[in-house]
């Protein structure tokens, strides 16, 4: 920003920061040097810091400055290894077990949605960048500026576990937690520690969904913190990977990272990539019976045509996905649209008139 000006931050915290935490805080002091070459010998502590100066930085460069800062964390951290490690593949989920689960423990939420999207080497910087990349120009994803932060540090939280700690996956029958279960096996094939499956969709239907005219379950975010509880009891006893079930579930992500399909469905209790225009007839179905519904050819709010999606549709298709195939369905011309498509909640769409 300015060859003579130094920014000093304090780390007070062991936990990895983000852009927000960074925009917010009071952590930061600014000093001003009277020649560049002054900083090789800069002792913050016997320099006075600039006051009533503003300066602004734009969001790459917080991005950088907030990486720079958990590279430090990182470096210093010191984790308490007393309680398993709980990860399951979105942050709500997480939410949810750390309500529920008995204390000590550690939950990591993984941050995406890895059902759509390209996968290739999401383990380093190039493959995370091309993704983001991809879903910036195709997603409505809320928190653009913090999405590859959070990526990274959920990275760094599992390659902070102690070895000495057990692991445990949780997921659901769905595409998105069977392909994160396969990443997260992958991203710990170098840890010794004991790794346990928890497929909530199985133990719910076994333990709690007794009644079949309960609704069918199949995303543990969907499931309350009692009866995530009640299902880590419930699984207590089982046996923990074999190096050659992990080794399996390895191949299987590497496999998945070599596809080239940006929508993956469960179907039949396999992974399977599809068109991304798989769900574009039904959608268009779907708008036309609400509209007969109604019985006259008004506006359809998108909040409700993706929820009557979920209600008729098997499986777990990511919400944002849904509204991306709509909006590619007015820019192709099926569809009319009134409103302005910057979120989920803005706008309406119809069947275009012959």
């Amino acid at each position: 920003m300015d060859q003579n000006i130094v920014f000093v931050y304090k780390i007070e915290t062991q936990n990895y920061i983000s852009v927000l935490d960074l925009s917010r805080t009071e952590a930061w002091g600014t000093f001003e040097l009277e020649q560049e070459e002054e900083f090789e010998t800069f002792d913050h502590y016997k320099s006075n810091p600039i006051q009533g100066r503003t300066f602004f930085a734009n969001q790459d460069d917080m991005v950088l400055l907030v990486e720079s800062i958990n590279q430090q964390i990182q470096k210093n951290r010191q984790l308490r290894t007393d309680g398993p490690v709980h990860i399951v593949s979105s942050e709500s989920a997480a939410g949810s077990l750390r309500a529920g689960l008995e204390r000590p423990k550690t939950v990591i939420g993984f941050p995406d949605f890895l059902s759509i999207g390209p996968l290739g080497e999401l383990d380093k910087k190039t493959g995370q960048t091309f993704r983001k990349d991809w879903l910036i120009e195709n997603i409505n994803i809320e928190q653009e500026v913090e999405y590859p932060v959070k990526f990274s540090n959920t990275l760094r939280e599992i390659e902070d576990i102690p070895n000495e700690v057990p692991i445990y996956i949780w997921y659901g029958n769905n595409a998105n937690e069977q392909i994160c279960m396969r990443f997260l096996i992958y991203l710990l094939n170098e840890k010794t520690n004991e790794i346990f499956l928890i497929n909530s969709t199985e133990l719910y239907e076994k333990h709690i969904n007794t009644q079949k005219q309960q609704q069918y379950i199949s995303n543990t975010s969907q499931m309350e913190s009692p009866n995530l509880k009640m299902l880590f009891e419930k699984n207590k006893k089982a046996t923990a990977l074999s190096e050659k079930e992990r080794s399996h579930l390895q191949l299987d992500w590497e496999a998945l990272a070599k596809t080239k399909e940006v929508l993956r469905i469960w179907s039949n209790g396999e992974i399977k990539g599809v068109p991304e225009n798989h769900t574009d007839s039904t959608i268009l179905h779907m708008i036309e019976d609400l509209q007969k519904q109604q019985g006259n050819n008004d506006f359809i709010k998108i909040g409700k045509l993706l929820e009557e999606f979920f209600v008729q549709m098997d499986g777990f298709v990511d919400i944002f996905f849904l509204e991306y195939r709509i909006r590619h369905l007015i820019y192709s011309g099926f569809l009319e649209i009134k409103g302005i498509p910057k979120s989920l909640w803005n706008y309406s769409v119809r069947m275009r008139n012959e």
